[in-house]
């Protein structure tokens, strides 16, 4: 990833959604695995929830396509999470997490534990 810092995050939509959106503008990587290669394009994610991300990366991609995105939160290690493409205008996508492994499931806790900090959340040891 780039040196580029991300600025800070806040909430920002609240009603009918299932998740608190922040937002924010951090350089991301999406990571597409074609039947024979694998695609990687630069991007930005410009809100991030507990649920998934919107990105911006030229690339052409359908809804229910999977990818890969990698990106460091603010304050962060990076974190690489699959998901799927739920909607899109342009080039801008609505990417929803959906973790298969143990692997990926730490790094959502990982990204869940950055977005209760950056909201003000007390955080309850574990």
């Amino acid at each position: 990833m780039s040196g580029e810092t991300a600025t800070a995050a806040r909430p920002t939509f609240t009603s009918k959604r299932r998740w608190v959106r922040y937002k924010l503008d951090v350089p991301v990587r999406a990571v597409i695995q074609k039947l024979d290669k694998t695609v990687i394009r630069d991007g930005r994610g410009t809100e991030l929830s507990e649920g998934g991300m919107c990105l911006m990366a030229g690339v052409e991609l359908g809804e229910g396509d999977e990818i890969h995105v990698e990106f460091t939160p603010p304050y962060s290690s990076p974190i690489r999470v699959r998901g799927k493409v739920c909607n899109r205008k342009g080039y801008r996508y609505g990417v929803e997490f959906s973790a298969k492994n143990a692997s990926e499931e730490a790094d959502v806790a990982q990204l869940l534990e950055i977005l209760r900090l950056l909201s003000g959340e007390k955080v309850l040891p574990s």
